[in-house]
Order: C-alpha cells, then structure tokens, then sequence
C-alpha cells in the first residue's frame, strides 16, 4: 500500500471481521504491517475497533468413541454427497478406497481461511522435519516451506476448524495436533514422504508417547497458487490440486509403505500456497 492509503468500508469491514475471529490486536497489526500497511493507518483501523463482540459461545458437541483399531472416517454410508458436520456445508467432492484419500469441498469459509492466514503469518519461520538420527527436529533440504503451529483452541476461529474437524472425520478433538500452517514461495516444495512416524528414527520413541501413532492426516488449502502447489500420491499416481477452502484427507492403518500414502507438495510455479495440516493421533495428543 501507498502512503495514500485510506480506510474504505470494505477494509474496515475487513478489520472487524479478523478481530471477532480470534486473531489478537499485536497479530493483526503485525500482518498488517508485513502486507504493506503504513502504521498510522494500521493503528487507526484498529482503534476504531476498541470494543469487538465477544467470542461466541461454541456449543457442545459429543464426544466420539474410538473403537480399537479404528481410523478417523466420515460417515458415508448413506452415499450422500454434502455433509454438515457443524451446520457448515462440506461436499465430498472425490473417495478413493485404498488408499482411503477423500476430497473435500468448502471445508473451509474464505473468511476462515484468510483469518487463519492472518493470525499465523507473523509466526512462520523455516519449516523442519522429524530429525532421523537423534532427538528431535532439523531443517531438511526436501522441505522449503516456512510454518508454524497453534495450539489446539489457540484463538476461536482454530477451535472452530478444530471441532469442524472431529465431528466431520469422527474422532476425538483431543486425538488431534495443533494446527500447523504452512507457506510455499514460488520454488518451494516438500519431496514425497510419509506423514507416520518411523519406528527406526531416534525420534520417534519420544513422540509417540505424546499420543501414539498419526493415523491420519488432513490438509486444508487456505488460497489458490496461480500455478503448480499441488498436493500428488506418486503410488496411486494421484495429483490434488489446491483450491482455497478445499481439503485432501488420507488415512493410514499402519507406520508402512503398504499404506500407499506416500505423498508431496509440488513445487509451486507462480503465486504462493499457504496450507493448514491436522494430524490425528491415535490417541489423546498431549
């Protein structure tokens, strides 16, 4: 932005909306900044919201009961094409029976997407893998990405997604990780891989205490790259490509190949991508 810079209604509109959203004044003056917005005028857009409604009240809602051996699953069995997991409209756009790969359409609102974006963007920071031959995490050249993680309910706009999720798949709220959100530059991809945990990494002992094995993983496109970006099986042979608001969720019933589940971000070509991941555990993830 310009230093001609003026607040329409629409940008006003805009404001409001990202603060009932959950997002904090500091965050959405940082992501302002970052977006090209002159201070003054940040900081005046957001003193003209000094009093924003309270968060709503989100109702409860009951809590799934995991079978042994169990994976998160929607439930299709009516064959019906559009579910409301919350009231909100969520179409099964694509199923594929092994590997289990389901896409969704509308997952996410657009005002959700962006007000996500929104609240991660002054938290990314270069993305890292599961580190294979000691404890912990380490940044890997198969990966070029920056994100970041929320924690499970962090503002209410997550815990929103967050219960959309566990209603819509069927499995506990508390089986899930914290959002991760993620940001591709043109150039940037993550190389084919698998979402389980190695039982041979020196890692791995240590997160699995914290709530078992993924069992599931679900990636939730929060825009549209120009091009490239998409989200490809190379076993099935299988390209997603990403549109804002849509979503790819894949199963796996055991930490091996045989899952078929091998999986990648392709390089984007033009624009950016920005991702949102769940990750369901086995169990409660703590």
């Amino acid at each position: 932005m310009s230093n001609s810079q003026y607040l329409t209604p629409e940008l006003r509109d805009w404001v409001a909306a990202q603060l009932r959203n959950g997002i904090t004044r500091e965050a959405l003056y940082q992501a302002m900044l970052s977006s090209g917005w002159v201070p003054d005028m940040a900081q005046e857009a957001l003193a003209e919201h000094q009093a924003v409604e309270p968060p709503l009240t989100l109702p409860e809602i009951p809590e799934p009961v995991v079978e042994p051996g169990s994976l998160p699953e929607p439930d299709l069995s009516d064959q019906r094409s559009v579910l409301l997991p919350d009231g909100h409209r969520v179409e099964i756009l694509m199923a594929l029976q092994r590997p289990r790969v389901i896409v969704f359409g509308g997952l996410l609102s657009e005002a959700e997407c962006d007000a996500v974006m929104v609240a991660a963007g002054a938290r990314l920071a270069r993305s890292e893998t599961v580190a294979a031959k000691r404890e912990g995490s380490e940044v890997n050249s198969a990966r070029t990405s920056e994100g970041m993680f929320f924690e499970r309910g962090e503002n209410e706009v997550v815990a929103r997604v967050e219960r959309r999720i566990a209603s819509l798949l069927n499995w506990p709220l508390r089986n899930g990780e914290g959002l991760q959100v993620l940001r591709y530059r043109v150039g940037a991809e993550y190389q084919p891989h698998y979402d389980y945990f190695d039982p041979r990494h020196a890692s791995s002992k240590a997160i699995l205490e914290r709530g078992g094995q993924r069992v599931a993983t679900l990636v939730m496109y929060l825009n549209t790259p120009a091009r490239g970006g998409a989200t490809v099986f190379p076993d099935i042979k299988l390209d997603v490509m990403a549109q804002k608001g849509n979503a790819v969720f894949f199963s796996y019933d055991r930490p091996d190949p045989s899952t078929l589940t091998l999986h990648g971000g392709a390089p984007v070509v033009e624009g950016e991508k920005w991702v949102a991941t769940k990750w369901l555990r086995q169990g409660e993830f703590v």
